[in-house]
């Protein structure tokens, strides 16, 4: 089917709510099927997953024309008692592609390693 992502298999490290919360955060007027090609997500997942945040606080958007912005509370803290106290901008902060991952090719997805 045309559109629809090849899904991942296997775990990952990241639940898809944060994956969309990220993309967003990273283009606040993101359409939902650029959302879902980014995240590798069907569009009605996305729809789900942004109701979701939105419900509990942590999303809002504002209709322009035909365009959604959103707007994220970078201050509302996370769900999991294991994060107590964290907030989404820590999260977003390790997960939003900053302005030299921009600037790169899409091929190219090389990244500074951490060191110890």
């Amino acid at each position: 089917m045309d559109g629809v992502p090849e899904p991942h298999t296997g775990w990952t490290f990241l639940t898809n709510h944060a994956r969309v919360l990220a993309a967003i955060a990273d283009n606040h007027s993101a359409r939902i099927r650029d959302i879902a090609a980014h995240c590798r997500l069907t569009e009605r997942a996305v729809q789900k997953i942004i109701a979701d945040l939105e419900q509990d606080g942590y999303l809002s958007h504002t209709r322009e024309g035909r365009t959604n912005t959103y707007r994220i509370d970078p201050g509302k803290v996370l769900r999991h008692p294991a994060e107590a106290g964290l907030t989404v901008a820590s999260l977003l902060s390790l997960l939003v592609k900053d302005e030299v991952d921009r600037a790169t090719t899409p091929g190219d997805r090389s990244r500074p390693h951490a060191t110890t």
